[in-house]
């Protein structure tokens, strides 16, 4: 180590305050980008373990293949590993206890298929061959069948179609009724009987909603025809983006007739066939990673330019002895290794401890909120770590750069006096005359030193710019990410819904809104109704994809859900709204939703917009669709009393060439009666919310009668909140670990700038300023950094939202706004971390003996 490195060490030594808060911010910008970074890959790594124990481990599938189609797609070079799939239907349950479920459904697996797929065995043993199966506990124990091991059963399988329907149904697709019972058909294919070997857990990839109890029986490659074909899922060596086009090709090449993927699983490599989606991700992640680093080399950049500053005239002395620009460069690129040998391993420790006691912290409330059965666990891979080192150390190498830059450049004389960040010259200086007469002399004196102390003041507002960008921006970001998901989801605003057939009556349901935990309910009765919209109204999306033939008198088809609320809902809806329900009710008028989201399937962005151009209807002609002539014939007219966006409880929104219009039950069965004998078909549903959704559905199971269907959404709504909030959890952590790094550095500069003027103060106070006077300049100074502040800081922060939100725009389309009260609460927090800065610094000076002070040259 040479003389001037060693004096380096020294300085450090001696200067423990700076030195410390220097590392302290260091540590916290370390440990942040560790713990961003450690965050993502944990994530990912929980988000792939889940997805495989909820819908196994595979990446493509291939389906309706043949034995020599198999047979190519396991010597290809891609492939890993063959899963064989075999659907082989439903067969008709006559026992079911539940009517929504009134099937079994078959479905073989070979041998890696059940070691592949999340198959739990209760009892029993799997299948070993094609004339075994086993069956899920709910058709064993709860739905009154009472099959057991050892029972041999014989199946008429086939497959369901809806009433006029070609295409088959899926388990995806739930029983198909109407209010006469089902409107669908079991069409029988093959018979078979089968022995019940063992009896497992209800698969965790069975819908909820789907008719069938899933049943697993075995099959192989042999026993698979060209007439008896099955599906090939396939695991593969690697997954890259190519799997895609290399899964088309391969299809292609041997005839496949389909080919699907696992987007779920494969989002989590962060691979994805949906370009825009990828170029969102991309987007935000680039910003958000733009921030990180620019806010740490910002923050550590003043901290080394304050070192800098205090050090000139020790640097001037040194180069007065003959040390070289080269030598003077150096010693603060040895400041900044010393920093980082100490900072970067406590940091990347502290973030991988932070990570660890957060993980633990709240993987009890993840397993439980979000439903989820796998646990965050804290990965770390050498390029998770690598990439946090290099970042850090890049980082610190930037921070020190201008400031090593600019110590080799100063002279002797100039370091000595310490002139280089003091500007004296009038035009520097230079104030506006209203600034004396509206705050005073002590107002302009601060905003002088200010001036002339540039390097100072600009190192602190810099300090408070990025705390104001890096709240705004975030804040933002995770509204943003709350917009998309609610666009991305199906609008569900209750906990639970309860149906039942055509029969029921509004009054039915009335009891259960008695329940214990019940803390809103409405009854909603639905028609399917039509209307015409003028050209001028309609909205451009719609006039789009709508063919010339649709069109009609210069008109456009949209179709109507219209809507019937119980009267006490109906008026808590119009109060909410700010609407009359009185004149609601009394002139039968409408409350229309003019808010509709839907995807495009062109480009598969979310887009939210209006359904009608408003200004242009103040009514609506609503028609009834008479399905034997399948023509729209006239039911009545229906007056536009309010256009809201706000969604009552049970209604969401009807999608693109829809809108939905809502009036009290009343009023629904009016329009329903005046239809001339034509049929109007409506469906009555409850929508309730509760304090305790599950103790609800318990009591709703012992009250409705046994042909009344209770669905809780809770836990599927529940869950979507709670990740938002898990992530809002870790963004606003971010903020806050940024945000001390911010105070630090913003307490440094100030209290450093204050030590260094107490010769300024001493002598002001000698030539008469009062205390409340110095109070008085010490707060103007506040002032002044704080809008200075504001003023650069508030526009960027916008500048950066705009680009957060063109790069949500590439999956999601709705309107910008500004997060106002995030920005309301910068704004008092910037003036709050400035002026308890100035206090805390200014205290010590007020003590200061005058004499003394004169007397000293630096601190």
């Amino acid at each position: 180590m040479n003389i001037v490195n060693k004096l380096t060490a020294r300085h450090l030594k001696e200067n423990k305050r700076r030195t410390l808060v220097t590392i302290f911010g260091v540590i916290i910008s370390v440990a942040m980008v560790t713990a961003v970074v450690t965050l993502a890959v944990s994530f990912l790594d929980l988000m792939k373990r889940q997805s495989i124990a909820m819908d196994g481990e595979w990446h493509v599938k291939y389906e309706n293949v043949s034995p020599e189609q198999i047979e190519a797609i396991k010597k290809d070079e891609a492939t890993d590993t063959v899963v064989l799939e075999n659907n082989l239907g439903y067969a008709s349950l006559p026992d079911s206890e539940m009517e929504s479920k009134p099937y079994l459904f078959v479905k073989a697996y070979n041998e890696q298929g059940f070691n592949q797929f999340p198959i739990k065995l209760s009892e029993g043993h799997l299948p070993e061959n094609n004339n075994e199966i086993v069956i899920s506990e709910e058709v064993a124990e709860k739905d009154g069948i009472g099959y057991k091991i050892g029972d041999r059963i014989k199946l008429d399988l086939g497959k369901r179609y809806a009433d006029g329907e070609k295409a088959f149904l899926t388990q995806m697709d739930p029983l198909q009724t109407d209010q006469n019972g089902s409107i669908e058909s079991l069409q029988i294919e093959k018979t078979k009987t089968y022995r019940i070997v063992g009896i497992i857990e209800r698969p965790t990839w069975e819908p909820a909603w789907a008719p069938g109890y899933t049943a697993l029986t075995y099959v192989n490659q042999s026993l698979l025809s060209q007439q008896n074909t099955g599906n090939a899922i396939v695991v593969l060596n690697e997954v890259t983006r190519s799997l895609y086009e290399h899964a088309e090709k391969l299809a292609e090449q041997h005839h496949i007739e389909s080919v699907s993927f696992n987007d779920t699983l494969l989002r989590y490599y962060g691979v994805s066939d949906n370009n825009n989606l990828n170029r969102t991700m991309y987007s935000l992640a680039a910003i958000i990673i733009a921030i990180i680093i620019i806010g740490s080399v910002t923050l550590i950049y003043n901290a080394f330019a304050i070192s800098v500053s205090e050090r000139a005239r020790h640097l001037g002395m040194l180069s007065s002895v003959g040390a070289t620009k080269k030598q003077k460069r150096n010693s603060v690129f040895f400041e900044g290794l010393i920093i980082g040998v100490i900072s970067i391993p406590i940091g990347i420790l502290a973030g991988l401890a932070g990570m660890a006691v957060t993980f633990f912290s709240i993987n009890n409330f993840i397993e439980g909120a979000l439903g989820i059965t796998e646990q965050l666990q804290v990965v770390v891979t050498p390029v998770s770590i690598l990439a946090a080192s290099v970042i850090s150390m890049v980082t610190i190498f930037v921070s020190t750069y201008m400031p090593a830059r600019k110590a080799s450049k100063v002279s002797a004389i100039d370091a000595i006096r310490q002139t280089q960040d003091i500007k004296l010259s009038k035009k520097a200086v230079k104030t506006s005359k209203l600034v004396r007469k509206i705050f005073g002399m002590e107002a302009e004196i601060g905003l002088k030193n200010l001036k002339r102390n540039k390097r100072r003041y600009q190192a602190t507002v810099i300090s408070l710019i990025i705390s104001i960008i890096l709240f705004l921006t975030v804040s933002f970001f995770t509204s943003n990410i709350e917009k998309s998901l609610e666009l991305s989801q199906t609008d569900i605003n209750y906990d639970i819904q309860v149906t039942g057939n055509a029969t029921y009556e509004a009054e039915d349901y009335r009891s259960f809104t008695n329940l214990a935990n019940v803390t809103e309910s409405s009854i909603v009765k639905r028609a399917h109704l039509f209307t015409w919209i003028e050209k001028s109204a309609a909205i451009e999306r719609v006039k789009e994809q709508l063919a010339k033939s649709d069109v009609k008198g210069g008109k456009y088809p949209y179709f109507v859900p219209f809507y019937g609320l119980d009267e006490e809902s109906f008026r808590e809806y119009a109060e909410r709204i700010g609407a009359d329900a009185e004149k609601l009710l009394e002139s039968n008028a409408a409350i229309v939703l003019n808010q509709i989201s839907y995807r495009e399937p062109e480009s598969g962005k979310f887009i939210e917009t209006e359904a009608i151009n408003s200004e242009q209807v103040d009514k609506l002609e609503l028609y009834a669709m008479d399905y034997k002539t399948e023509e729209k014939q006239f039911l009545n007219t229906v007056e536009i009393g309010v256009l809201t966006k706000e969604v009552p409880m049970g209604i969401n929104s009807p999608g693109l060439g829809g809108i939905s219009v809502i009036v009290s039950h009343e009023t629904f069965d009016q329009f329903i009666k005046q239809q001339g004998g034509r049929e109007v078909q409506t469906y009555l549903y409850m929508y309730m919310n509760s304090s305790d959704p599950m103790k609800t559905q318990e009591a709703l199971e012992e009250a409705k009668p046994s042909d009344m269907n209770v669905f809780n959404v809770y836990q599927n709504r529940e869950r979507n909140q709670q990740m938002l909030l898990l992530m809002s959890v870790f963004t606003y952590g971010f903020i806050g670990l940024i945000s001390l790094i911010s105070i630090a550095n913003i307490f440094n500069t100030i209290s450093t700038s204050i030590s260094l003027r107490k010769r300024e103060f001493a002598m002001l106070k000698s030539v008469g300023m009062t205390p409340k006077g110095f109070n008085k300049m010490i707060n103007y100074e506040s002032i002044f950094y704080g809008l200075k502040a504001l003023l650069y800081g508030l526009p960027i922060s916008v500048a950066v939202m705009g680009l957060i939100y063109l790069s949500i725009r590439n999956t999601f389309a709705y309107g910008f706004s500004l997060p106002w009260m995030s920005m309301l609460y910068a704004t008092i927090a910037i003036f709050v971390i400035v002026s308890s800065a100035m206090f805390y610094s200014s205290v010590k000076i007020k003590k200061q003996n005058i004499i003394d002070a004169l007397k000293q040259e630096n601190i």
